[in-house]
């Protein structure tokens, strides 16, 4: 049996772990810790044996329709993806010819490496600055730029001109990943269809609490989209997916009133943790990246938390490993988290 070199060289994505039990408080995969709205809900418990039995709508038309009206843009501005990770799988194979290039910040989203790899891609990690900003460079020359805007795991978010900015500098496709914008102050969101480079990728599982279903979309050019569609798998976003993520985009009232809700805990939080010593980067996020005080450890805090079935993420490092990864969850959760933190923090 063959297996392709690349693959036996690959380093694999390593998600956070998925801890079960009724005790667990899980803070470690940025998901929303409150239920997907009411009318998607509804949308699911409707559905009937006809929705299950026939293949859906190949292109999620209906769902497009819907992003279009809540972006103002046309139901063509879209493709409806397998968790916006498939939509960056696409990126990969339709913008770089074979042994092109890809371009990112590091630290950022570690699947884009990973993809790039699976595409035999050459990779240009851009370091972030000691403080985690990042300088946009005179020239961009990559087939394909990943932004993620904002930032994974530093919470921060470069500065909507600098972004500009980057649009203008660069070679190829610009894919601003804004999986967390819904916490953000912006969004690139506006410039779809007007700048010409650029793709904005959503994704259904943080705002919307649809983690569990794997519902992404992205917004560009129609000649983009257009592309996109033509690799696309034949059937890539099953019935039940399209039906509940409509209800759920179009119920912006619920949306709005989810995120004001983690946007104060998180405001709590952040106080809560400077108070014992925490160093908290600014956040546009549903997450907060803390350094932690001075005298601890950071795996060691990790590593004492998840023996109490509390868990964050550490990222080890040269410039990550004195920071943990904190989702935000309901009031009870951080409480809880805040209690068993202050039993391991060193006295």
């Amino acid at each position: 049996m063959a297996i392709r070199t690349s693959i036996h060289a690959l380093h694999a994505y390593v998600p956070g772990e998925q801890p079960q039990g009724p005790n667990v408080v899980k803070l470690n995969t940025n998901e929303n810790p409150y239920p997907p709205s009411p009318k998607a809900l509804a949308a699911l418990a409707g559905l009937s044996s006809e929705a299950l039995r026939k293949y859906p709508e190949p292109s999620g038309w209906a769902l497009r329709e819907a992003l279009a009206e809540v972006h103002g843009l046309t139901p063509e501005n879209f493709i409806v993806v397998n968790g916006s990770d498939e939509g960056l799988t696409l990126c990969t194979r339709c913008f770089c010819e074979h042994e092109g290039t890809v371009g990112y910040m590091a630290p950022s989203y570690s699947l884009y490496p990973v993809l790039s790899e699976i595409a035999e891609l050459r990779q240009t990690p851009y370091p972030l600055n000691n403080d985690f900003t990042w300088t946009v460079p005179d020239e961009i020359p990559e087939d394909l730029f990943f932004l993620t805007r904002p930032n994974a795991p530093t919470s921060m978010s470069l500065p909507r001109e600098e972004v500009l900015t980057l649009l203008g500098r660069a070679k190829g496709v610009v894919v601003v990943d804004e999986a967390y914008v819904a916490f953000a102050a912006d969004s690139l969101m506006d410039k779809v269809g007007e700048i010409s480079n650029l793709l904005v990728s959503r994704t259904f599982s943080k705002s919307h609490g649809l983690a569990g279903m794997r519902v992404g979309y992205l917004a560009g050019p129609v000649d983009l989209i257009d592309a996109l569609h033509k690799i696309r798998d034949s059937y890539n976003l099953d019935a039940v997916a399209q039906v509940v993520a409509r209800e759920a985009i179009l119920d912006q009232t619920y949306t709005r009133q989810v995120v004001e809700n983690i946007l104060a805990t998180r405001d709590r939080v952040v106080a809560e943790l400077m108070d014992r010593g925490f160093q908290v980067l600014p956040s546009d996020t549903n997450f907060l990246f803390a350094k932690v005080p001075e005298g601890a450890d950071a795996q060691g805090l990790f590593d004492a938390l998840k023996a109490k079935q509390v868990f964050v993420r550490y990222f080890p490092g040269e410039t990550t490993g004195s920071y943990l990864r904190i989702t935000i969850g309901t009031d009870e959760e951080m409480d809880h988290f805040l209690s068993e933190l202050d039993a391991c923090l060193p006295t």
